[in-house]
């Protein structure tokens, strides 16, 4: 009756075509295979550890640098990470760059009046400790966290600094195979035919050619550098990822939303790029941490057989080459295992978090 309240715990209907009726949209499948990804911890909590590591290797000349921050003296400020100051600017007798590990130079930087900011790891990627106390390799100590290689140079700088030309070099053979493979194996898996059985003999011989050697040759030939060395490791990375791009457009090409465009007379470079490629990308996702961890392995191996980065460059295989070398200092061998290791572990939980997200099999709770 008009006036009356309802009873505690009823529910009231809501009036025919309301807002209530209105069913709530369902999630996007991208939106869903990120909450399965969500998930799945490790993997999660992984990828966010590894972007965080990537993230701090991007900036660490901010943390491990041989050269200041900000500096003040006499009266004047300074930025020695920047910019390149002669000795004589602050108190030296030459023209030469200043030495910020210079013991007269600290004590120029010190006195009333003068101050300067230096990174948490007061050592550069090619910063040689001449002024240590113990021979190299030293073990960990003070002044050097980690300790130093058979160079004098600061394990930890050559950690993070070769931890960081790892992670680059992996994103882009893995960028450079993804982009190769994708293109050969649309190829292949569209048009079929002729084109899919001359692509596969192809991909058969030169699957067959001994890529060592051939970096061995051309190492032996021109000059090392990190570019010769992606071009190389390219022309035969993209050969295992094209199959399974290959296979997903045998699939796709078939279904009936490729043949109604076809009729439809859509050009075939927009059936390929607009309806076949979104649909086949799982694979290619779902391998990208397996393909860097690759790629991460690849560059480490070769480095330790001397044939990778060109000297002088951060490396985490040229570090366990030393610790090879250097049976006695274990600080070598013990932190860059554990670093490579670590970059393995997060890429592979990343790459398992990955392929159950993707998996259409597994129902959404």
């Amino acid at each position: 009756m008009p006036g009356e309240r309802p009873a505690p715990g009823a529910t009231l209907a809501a009036p025919h075509g309301s807002a209530a009726d209105v069913p709530a949209p369902s999630p996007t499948p991208a939106r869903r295979a990120w909450r399965r990804f969500r998930r799945q911890r490790l993997g999660f909590w992984s990828l966010i550890l590894f972007s965080v590591l990537v993230l701090l290797s991007l900036a660490v000349e901010l943390i491990s640098n041989d050269k200041p921050l900000l500096v003040r003296y006499q009266g004047q400020f300074y930025v020695p990470v920047l910019t390149s100051y002669p000795e004589k600017t602050f108190g030296g007798d030459f023209d030469t760059e200043t030495d910020y590990l210079d013991p007269f130079i600290r004590a120029q930087l010190t006195q009333p009046g003068n101050w300067a900011i230096y990174p948490l790891n007061p050592y550069g990627a090619k910063t040689i400790n001449y002024f240590a106390e113990a021979p190299n390799p030293s073990a960990p100590s003070r002044q050097n966290w980690l300790g130093t290689d058979d160079r004098g140079r600061d394990l930890l700088a050559q950690l993070i600094y070769g931890f960081r030309v790892s992670v680059l070099f992996a994103l882009a053979l893995t960028t450079v195979g993804v982009v190769l493979g994708v293109a050969a194996g649309a190829v292949q898996g569209y048009f079929g035919g002729k084109t899919d059985l001359a692509f596969q003999r192809f991909i058969e011989i030169w699957g067959a050619m001994p890529e060592l050697y051939l970096l061995i040759i051309f190492s032996a030939i021109l000059s090392p550098s990190i570019g010769l060395l992606l071009v190389l490791l390219s022309l035969f990375g993209w050969m295992g990822l094209s199959d399974y791009v290959r296979a997903e457009f045998l699939r796709n090409r078939q279904l009936d939303y490729v043949k109604g465009a076809r009729a439809m007379g859509v050009p075939t470079r927009r059936i390929i790029w607009r309806h076949i490629l979104p649909n086949s990308m799982t694979p290619v996702v779902t391998f990208l941490p397996f393909r860097m961890s690759a790629a991460v392995l690849a560059l480490t191996s070769l480095d330790f057989l001397g044939l990778g980065v060109p000297p002088g460059t951060p490396s985490l295989g040229e570090l366990l080459s030393q610790g090879k070398n250097n049976i006695d200092a274990w600080w070598i061998s013990l932190s860059t295992f554990g670093v490579l290791v670590l970059t393995l572990l997060l890429l592979t939980f990343m790459g398992d978090a990955l392929r159950d997200a993707l998996d259409p099999r597994r129902a959404d709770t």
